[in-house]
Parts: structure tokens; sequence; C-alpha cells
């Protein structure tokens, strides 16, 4: 069985499209536009939420929590690593494993892989496969890859803002020895 995540090309905030193997849609996620962190809510086709996947503030790290069918049913929480993000998962006994940021990783119940998560390419706009084989584990594994892809997001925008924190003060130095050399 397989679910398509399709990120809506032009959209000012986190919204997706969620499609079965044969096209039709099956669910639909917004983000909360004005919100401290990240809050994504997550509706079937006839319009009923879900799930609902909320960034943890004041957390070091990105830490989400994911509610079921309006029932907190657990957590990811990104771990220190230096390369490339590495998630405790505590929801449904899973463990998550494999390239987060390129879309390609799996997810394990005890030892046996329950989901496989991968980008499609040549696709209009982001596209993503969530692949399993027991229809238990639909909505659970759109949550958790909803829950990953937020905190891959939250992450992204921390660094950013590193980033252009750099910048800024690399740039005001710039400008005092400018003026520094112009006076002498």
């Amino acid at each position: 069985m397989q679910l398509l995540i399709k990120q809506r090309v032009f959209s000012w905030s986190d919204t997706y499209d969620i499609y079965d193997e044969q096209g039709n849609q099956k669910y639909f996620v917004k983000n909360e536009l004005i919100s401290l962190g990240h809050r994504l809510h997550v509706y079937d086709a006839a319009h009923n939420e879900i799930g609902f996947i909320k960034q943890k503030l004041f957390c070091l790290l990105p830490t989400f929590e994911i509610e079921w069918n309006g029932q907190l049913m657990g957590h990811i929480e990104q771990r220190f690593a230096l390369f490339r993000p590495k998630y405790d998962v505590d929801f449904m006994g899973w463990r998550a494993e494999g390239d987060f940021m390129g879309w390609d990783y799996d997810v394990y119940e005890a030892c046996s892989a329950v989901v496989h998560v991968h980008k499609k390419i040549l696709s209009w706009g982001d596209t993503y496969a969530i692949e399993f084989d027991d229809p238990k584990h639909e909505i659970p594994a759109l949550l958790l890859v909803l829950a990953i892809d937020a905190a891959n997001g939250s992450q992204s925008n921390s660094e950013m803002s590193v980033l252009e924190g750099l910048r800024e003060i690399e740039q005001k130095e710039e400008r005092e020895l400018a003026k520094i050399w112009e006076t002498h």
C-alpha cells in the first residue's frame, strides 16, 4: 500500500495533499499560519480532523508531539548529530533510520521494517511516497512522516537564523572597518 504526499507548490504555509495509489485524495494537511512553532492539522477527505502535530516550545532541539483522534500518542525528538538529523521516536514502539533530509528512510517495529519513505522523482512540486503493508499503519505512518518533516524544517530554519546572524555580524564589522579606513 502507498500514500503520496504532495506539497502544494504555491502556498504560503506547509500545506499538503495526500493521495492513495489510485490518485484519490485521502487526507490533507494545514499548518496554522500564525502560531508559535509548527502546528499541523491533519484531516481526512470528509474534513474530519484525524491528527495534530505540534512543536513543543523551549526545547534545545526540535521536538514534536503527535496526537491521533484527539489523544496524545507520542512524540519525536531530534538528537544532536553532526552531519545528518537523527530522531528519538516515542510513537507506536517504532524507530526510524535513514536519510531524513533526503526523504529516504525506514520505520521499524522491533526488527521489521513497517514503513518505507522516499522522494518521488520527476513530479510537479515535492512528492513523497509512504509505503506500508498493513492498513493499520496508514494513519500513524502519515503522522510520523509529517512530524519528521516538520522537525527537519524547524532545524533548517534555526540553522538559517544562525547563518543570517553571522552574516549580519560580518557585515557590521565590514562597515566599521570601512569607516576606519575612510578616516585615515
